[in-house]
């Protein structure tokens, strides 16, 4: 019986893609070309970017001309964002990339089985979806969004679930931060496992 190959998928439904520097988590500081892609069905009720939420909002762009756009900035690090872009077949995006010299970085619920390559993973679970077992062992970077108190038990339960060797960060979410930052700092010497993370892009008002 023949076997097909499967098709890929080689156009995408981009909302923006820019140049910035990086403000969160582990590479935080470091120069990023990001692609945001449309289409989120997670449903986080403080989501910045919730007009990314419909997938049909946005342009259909080829993997190529995308390509083409983190290439010209000059940096290594493209992080593939959202929305959740994992509900996407990335195999095509993240082939293009790296055959162009580029690392391919993540940031994802979790909800969703990851496809493509990847050279960095930020899983950043969230309670309004279950995120897929099969992302807990592909992390690099577990980054836990602190909204109320009872998030720090829950950021636990996955720290148990990751691999060892996966970066634990805590990081307010940005409307509670003045409440949350002093519960992350004393939870993080508690818990030297763990580190803070803040949206240094928003303090340098920058995207």
């Amino acid at each position: 019986m023949e076997i097909k190959e499967k098709h890929l998928v080689t156009t995408l439904p981009l909302m923006e893609d820019f140049y910035t520097i990086q403000g969160e988590g582990f590479y935080q500081g470091s120069a990023a070309y990001f692609i945001r892609l449309g289409g989120c069905d997670v449903g986080c009720v403080w989501c910045d970017v919730k007009e990314s939420w419909d997938v049909n909002a946005h342009p259909s762009v080829s993997v190529d001309v995308m390509m083409e756009r983190a290439k010209t900035s000059g940096t290594e690090i493209v992080v593939i964002t959202g929305g959740e872009p994992a509900m996407h077949d990335l195999t095509a995006l993240t082939q293009t990339l790296k055959a162009n010299g580029m690392r391919t970085h993540i940031e994802t619920s979790g909800v969703y089985p990851l496809t493509g390559q990847w050279d960095w993973v930020c899983f950043s679970p969230k309670k309004f979806k279950e995120p897929h077992p099969s992302v807990f062992v592909q992390a690099d970077e577990l980054k836990v969004i602190v909204y109320n108190k009872s998030d720090f038990a829950w950021a636990a339960e996955f720290a148990a679930v990751v691999r060892p060797d996966c970066q634990l960060y805590l990081q307010p979410e940005w409307s509670k931060e003045k409440e949350m930052l002093p519960l992350i700092i004393d939870y993080v010497k508690a818990n030297p496992q763990w580190q803070v993370s803040l949206q240094v892009h928003k303090y340098m008002n920058i995207p």
